[in-house]
């Protein structure tokens, strides 16, 4: 006996409310194969299968825009951090001027201007000036190994970026998934709502003539105005329902308020929600594939990085130079006073006031922290994969039950349709009837679409849309 309510709902309800019903709200049908990315000036309505409104969230959503600059930036990160490793040139021009013994013979040495009876002057100089353009090189060759550390964080940077990137791809391919459900939920609650109005409006209509005939009471009258505001209120609350669906899918899409489109219903609907597989085996699959627990994890493998580029700081630094220019009273340049130097100079922090310990503990409590989110984000991860899991369960069985529902519905209608013609029921309990009918077929559609909503959970849990 389900094995043929089952085969007639498929055959009779689905395929009727999904498309039938769904050809009264959609639009033009889509042109392009694929989906050009919006601008400001396009005013034109576009229609969107649930294919086609994924691929244009992905191309216009600005978060997943945000995520990819964060990329961006992070490939700038690991180029400012390997800029250590290149030496590092400058140039610069300087001009002094001074009558102070020892800078006056300075410069005169410096000149090549130094002869023997400059000597008499030394105490007394005067005023000399001197210009000194000049190139100087600078390399670093060893900085306590903070610079490698560095540059393995910015390293591990980009790939937490692009970890990160996915998590968002992710996210939002889900919450596409579940506003398009919701819409076209709502659409269909409308459209059984409206259903219900004209079925009500006509037997009240009807059942006012026989009241003023004086063959029913005021009473039946009275019940189905109270049914009456019963579906309206229903075709309100599914008419509002289908506003603010719209305005999600929307703003998911990366769409302004005057760009209008339509949603137009995809092959998926018409298959049915399933379980994959075990908890325990979708927990797994979680743990592997989920985006933020490898970006979590490269976030603990960057904050030890840092840790070990600031105890770097202890020891000692080494710097190569090189310095070539010279030395003028004038602006121009000659061959014969350049002067070039180059050397080595070796530093090491006795006491920084504490600074360095400082920032030490700062990145091992950093560590700690990042350690501390990774365990949350496992956690939250399998919070997440179990309620997706029941949801989905809970979804299959209402819409078992919610199949069986609207067979018997059917039936019930069918009885007391023929009770009413051999006038042995009310008119009122005819109603109740196609009411209950109604109620039925709009259960059947939420919880096909609440179903379909938790499959696509389900899958954002596990990580499928990477």
């Amino acid at each position: 006996m389900l094995k043929i309510i089952k085969n007639s709902l498929a055959l009779s309800l689905l395929p009727v409310l999904l498309l039938s019903g769904l050809s009264s709200v959609v639009a033009d049908p889509v042109t392009k194969s694929a989906v050009d990315k919006a601008t400001p000036e396009k005013l034109t309505s576009q229609s969107f299968t649930l294919d086609q409104a994924i691929d244009y969230a992905i191309a216009n959503n600005p978060d997943l825009q945000i995520a990819i600059e964060r990329i961006n930036q992070a490939q700038a990160q690991l180029g400012v951090a390997l800029s250590a490793f290149y030496p590092q040139v400058t140039a610069r021009v300087g001009y002094e001027t001074s009558n102070n013994p020892a800078q006056v013979f300075s410069m005169i040495v410096s000149q090549r201007d130094f002869e023997p009876n400059n000597i008499n002057y030394i105490n007394n100089p005067g005023y000399r000036q001197n210009f000194r353009p000049e190139i100087i090189g600078k390399l670093s060759l060893f900085r306590g190994g903070q610079d490698y550390q560095n540059s393995k964080a910015a390293e591990l940077g980009i790939d937490a970026a692009e970890f990160e990137r996915s998590t968002v791809h992710n996210a939002l391919i889900e919450a596409v998934t579940a506003s398009y459900y919701a819409y076209l939920a709502s659409i269909e609650a409308q459209k059984v709502a409206q259903d219900s109005i004209s079925a009500i409006t006509s037997e009240l209509n009807q059942t006012k003539r026989q009241y003023e005939a004086g063959t029913v009471l005021k009473s039946d009258v009275l019940s189905l105005e109270v049914k009456l505001a019963e579906v309206e209120d229903a075709k309100i609350r599914a008419t509002n329902g289908i506003e603010l669906s719209k305005a999600g899918i929307a703003n998911l899409l990366g769409l302004s308020s005057y760009q209008a489109f339509t949603v137009a219903p995809s092959a998926s609907l018409l298959t049915k929600p399933k379980l994959t597989g075990s908890f325990n085996d979708l927990l797994e699959l979680a743990m592997t594939q989920r985006p933020e627990v490898k970006a979590a994890a490269k976030q603990v493998e960057i904050s030890l990085r840092k840790l070990k580029s600031e105890q770097g700081a202890y020891l000692p630094k080494a710097d190569a130079y090189v310095s070539y220019g010279q030395n003028s009273q004038a602006p121009g340049f000659s061959g014969n006073k350049d002067n070039v130097t180059a050397g080595v100079t070796v530093e090491m922090d006795l006491f920084s006031g504490f600074s360095t310990q400082q920032r030490v503990s700062a990145a091992e409590r950093k560590a700690a922290e990042v350690r501390e989110i990774e365990r949350k984000t496992r956690l939250g991860i399998e919070q997440e994969v179990k309620i997706a899991y029941l949801k989905l369960q809970e979804g299959l069985a209402r819409l078992r039950v919610t199949e069986v529902s609207v067979l018997a519905a059917d039936e019930a209608l069918r009885l007391v349709n023929e009770e009413r013609r051999a006038e042995v029921v009310t008119v009122t309990r005819y109603i109740e009837s196609e009411v209950a009918r109604n109620k039925a077929q709009s259960n059947t559609i939420a919880a096909h679409y609440d179903a379909l909503s938790a499959e696509a959970a389900l899958k954002k849990a596990v990580g499928d849309w990477k």
